[in-house]
């Protein structure tokens, strides 16, 4: 199934149709840029890639699977098997380049059998929540989450949707108010992908895995957001660490 717009229960989505309304950056460290060898695109020069750390991050389609749940919360694995991911998200200015602490960063993604919590389909239920979550980033601009490697669906890449808020406040364990100032996705080097979908659970994910070279909506800016992936160990079941670089106008309202 492709990320195209459907009815919420809880919000109206504002569905993209996959086009990219940002201005097409790379939002990279250097420290980022140097792992390209694994990660299905062109090595970097390291001036390059220093002036690409506060480059205006491309926007991409919310899809249909958002819920306006904002609930803060660190861990969001719930109990959901897989390999576990820590995802470390840093939010710069894309003017500045100065961290921007406080930003409320949204996550959500699919479980290893392609199955989004809070949707019938595939299985879920309409109650569940595993797999969403707001982390506010610190000091530096680092937002961080436990979570797993996710799955996928037909027609998609292995992706991870995130939005950043800013300007709310945090009450009861959610946020409140404020304004997204990004709406985009996060990517996976087909390296750690394919060794992933071979262990369990994954494997027994029947839905054909599209590459992220044939992800239309990849395409159009993907690579922006393609995560540094950095294994425990040699073995996956130890978990691996996510790090990406989002540039964003904290007072845009895209």
């Amino acid at each position: 199934m492709t990320d195209t717009p459907h009815h919420n229960r809880r919000s109206v989505i504002a569905t993209l149709g996959g086009a990219t309304l940002g201005v097409a950056g790379l939002g990279l460290t250097a420290a980022q840029a140097g792992a390209a060898t694994d990660r299905n695109t062109a090595t970097r020069s390291p001036a390059r890639s220093a002036a690409a750390a506060c480059v205006l991050t491309p926007e991409q389609t919310e899809g249909p699977y958002y819920l306006d749940l904002e609930t803060v919360r660190k861990d969001i694995t719930e109990g959901r098997a897989g390999v576990p991911l820590t995802l470390r998200v840093t939010v710069v200015d894309s003017t500045t380049c100065a961290p921007l602490p406080g930003t409320a960063v949204d996550i959500w993604h699919c479980d290893a059998l392609g199955v989004y919590s809070g949707y019938v389909a595939g299985g879920s239920t309409p109650d569940t929540t595993f797999l969403r979550g707001v982390q506010l980033t610190d000091s530096g601009g680092v937002a961080e989450f436990t979570t797993i490697y996710p799955g996928w669906y037909v027609g998609r890449a292995l992706h991870i949707h995130v939005k950043t808020h800013a300007g709310g406040t945090v009450s009861n364990g959610t946020y409140h108010g404020g304004h997204v100032s990004h709406t985009g996705q996060l990517y996976f080097p087909e390296t750690y992908n394919t060794r992933v979908a071979a262990r369990a659970p994954y494997r027994n994910n029947t839905a054909t895995r599209t590459l992220n070279a044939r992800d239309g909506i990849y395409r159009n800016g993907g690579s922006s957001t393609l995560l540094t992936v950095t294994p425990a160990g040699s073995d996956l079941g130890k978990g691996v660490t996510g790090t990406v670089v989002l540039g964003v106008d904290p007072a845009a309202t895209p």
